[in-house]
């Protein structure tokens, strides 16, 4: 994929590119957000670019997409780009807006480096760059078109018809089409955005996962209300504004965690609001009637902090053959001993060829899955969902 001369200056300038990349990011999205400030106020996440977390996944996805080239010639990292990929396609990412980041991020990187850009330098990167936004546009348009859908143009007025209390921070809003048109058929798992406008007028976008069984009339999303701007802003306005009878602006679903159409015994693993997509695709095998093992586990403070407990536990009790496990850090009278704290998996029984997924905090999914593979699960049998600007950390 990488021609041989960019591979061999790609391996010898990645220490230094490596090295300053934080920095050439931070550049980068100064030029960009100057040129563009439309970029920031409707389509970049503000709490990420705030919090600077933005800034690392561009450095961090550029230089592991990088180093996947340089040491493995004749792969790409086909997991990581499709992980991107479903992202970009829910914000309505476009060709154009990758000539965009080109320009801005090279400027950048000449800027930084110095008297180290040199041409070839520049070329070898430049290919890098290329590489990756051409793979990332072709997935992209494959997707726009199985939404039948023109590349971007994923947007739809919904209506919101319940909302529900879950927890004193977790609110279910149920949605329709608002123009009555059937709501588009998606995957237990997937997520879509949602895009609302506050009060300076800017126009945030955060993804949430569907909760509600790929079945039903109305579609679900459970929101937790995130304290603090400009992190929490579009929680907190949907918890402070939005209503039954509301208009609300959501995208096409997309998201690649997935739960396959075979029987193969399951561990859904979720810890706080990660419980949602995992809800989903109980009710599925529910309505499907799943019959291999099931086994639920889940970590939260408390079960009054437990979204969707009910949910969680009664889509369990509807399988033949499924357990729920539900640790909590501060436990209920009567709640078993070995069951509080953090998620310990060494008495939870995993059947053999178990197919794992996971949703939670990148530190609850680590530890999960290094539980899991200690217990003979296969590594290309779990599977796990990164929301945030991280998505590149989740690469195998």
């Amino acid at each position: 994929m990488l021609s041989e001369k960019s591979a061999m200056t790609v391996r010898a300038t990645l220490p230094t590119v490596g090295a300053a990349i934080g920095t050439i990011t931070e550049r980068f999205y100064e030029r960009l957000f100057a040129a563009h400030p439309a970029l920031l106020r409707d389509l970049f996440n503000r709490g990420n670019q705030a919090a600077g977390l933005q800034k690392q996944a561009l450095a961090g996805s550029i230089a592991a997409f990088a180093t996947y080239l340089v040491d493995h010639p004749d792969e790409r990292p086909d997991a990581m780009l499709g992980r991107i990929a479903h992202k970009h396609a829910s914000l309505g990412v476009t060709a154009d807006q990758y000539k965009i980041v080109h320009e801005h991020l090279f400027a950048a990187i000449a800027e930084v480096l110095g008297e180290d850009a040199t041409p070839e330098v520049a070329d070898a990167w430049d290919e890098v760059y290329w590489l990756m936004a051409n793979a990332l546009i072709a997935i992209e348009d494959r997707l726009y078109a199985e939404r039948g859908v023109l590349a971007g143009d994923v947007w739809r007025a919904w209506t919101v018809a319940v909302r529900t209390e879950e927890t004193a921070d977790c609110a279910t809003f149920r949605l329709r089409p608002a123009d009555g048109a059937p709501a588009p058929a998606f995957k237990p798992g997937q997520y879509v955005s949602v895009q609302v406008e506050l009060a300076d007028g800017a126009r945030q976008i955060r993804q949430y996962s569907l909760s509600s069984a790929p079945g039903a009339e109305l579609r679900s999303i459970t929101v937790k209300r995130v304290t603090g701007e400009p992190d929490g802003e579009v929680s907190g306005h949907l918890h402070a504004h939005l209503r039954a009878g509301d208009a609300l602006r959501v995208s096409a679903p997309y998201g690649d965690l997935v739960l396959d159409a075979d029987d193969a015994p399951l561990l859904l693993a979720s810890a706080g609001i990660g419980c949602t997509p995992m809800v989903s695709m109980l009710e599925r095998l529910a309505a499907t009637g799943h019959r291999s093992p099931v086994t639920v586990v889940h970590a939260d403070r408390s079960p009054a902090a437990h979204p969707l407990r009910a949910d969680h536990m009664a889509l369990t009790a509807q399988l033949p053959d499924a357990e729920a496990h539900f640790w909590y850090e501060d436990p209920e009278p009567g709640h078993p001993a070995g069951r509080t704290g953090l998620v310990d998996l060494a008495t939870v029984p995993v059947a053999s060829g178990t197919r794992a997924y996971l949703c939670g905090p990148l530190p609850f999914m680590r530890a999960v899955r290094t539980q899991l593979l200690a217990k003979g699960v296969a590594a290309a049998d779990i599977h796990y969902e990164v929301f945030g600007p991280d998505l590149w950390l989740a690469r195998d």
